[in-house]
C-alpha cells in the first residue's frame, strides 16, 4: 500500500514575524520536519538553523539542480535543498520559511501545499526588529512601510502571531486539521 505524501507547508511574513520560532515551536508540537535552507551568508551569522554558502557555491549547487526551489531577496539567495524534502514521500509534512516570491512555483511543485502567513501589528514587529540589532531605525521602517500581497489560488492560514507563542501554535494547528483544508489538498480556498 502506497504511502500518501506529505504536505509542504509553507510559513510566511514580514521580518520580524516570529517566523522561526513559530516553526520550531510546531515542529515540537508535531512530527513535522523542519526544513534547513541554505543562504549564501556565513553559518555564524546567527538566527535560523541554516547552510551557509558563496555564491560559488550556490551556482554550482544550482547548476548540480540541488534546490527544489531558490529565489533571491535582500542581497542574498536562498535555497531549498530536494534531500530537505525526501520526507514528503514517506508522508511526514514539512515546515519550510518560503519568500513569497516563490509561493506559486511552490504550489505548482507540492500537491496539497499549505501557506501560513503570519501577521502582527507594526508595533510589535518595530519591537522585535529593534531588538535583534541587525538593522537601523531607518531600514526597520522601510521594512514597516513594505506592503507584499499573497498570489491567489492559494490554500492560505492567516494567524496574528501577536500574543503568546503557543497561543499562535494551537490556532495553527487546529487550522491544519480543519476538515476542509484535510480532506482537499488541492483547495483553492482562504482560512482565517
Amino acid at each position: 500500500m502506497a504511502v500518501a505524501p506529505g504536505r509542504l507547508i509553507a510559513v510566511v511574513g514580514p521580518s520580524g514575524v516570529g517566523k522561526d520560532s513559530v516553526m520550531e515551536a510546531l515542529a515540537k508540537a508535531t512530527d513535522f520536519h523542519l526544513v534547513r535552507r541554505v543562504i549564501t551568508r556565513p553559518s555564524a551569522a546567527g538566527g535560523e538553523q541554516f547552510d551557509g554558502c558563496d555564491e560559488a557555491t550556490f551556482d554550482a549547487d544550482l547548476a548540480r539542480g540541488r534546490f527544489a526551489l531558490h529565489w533571491p531577496a535582500h542581497e542574498l539567495r536562498y535555497g531549498i535543498p530536494k534531500t530537505e524534502l525526501a520526507c514528503l514521500d514517506q508522508g511526514r509534512n514539512a515546515l519550510v520559511n518560503l519568500s513569497r516570491k516563490v509561493l506559486t512555483e511552490a504550489h505548482a511543485a507540492f500537491s496539497g501545499f499549505i501557506v501560513v502567513n503570519l501577521s502582527a501589528s507594526p508595533e510589535v514587529l518595530a519591537q522585535r526588529l529593534a531588538a535583534r540589532g541587525r538593522e537601523s531605525a531607518d531600514s526597520i521602517a522601510k521594512r514597516l512601510a513594505r506592503q507584499v500581497d499573497l498570489p491567489g489560488g492559494l490554500t492560505v492560514i492567516n494567524v496574528v502571531n501577536d500574543g503568546p507563542l503557543d497561543d499562535t501554535v494551537r490556532t495553527i494547528l487546529a487550522s491544519l486539521s480543519d476538515q476542509a483544508v484535510a480532506d482537499a489538498p488541492s483547495a483553492m480556498r482562504e482560512i482565517s
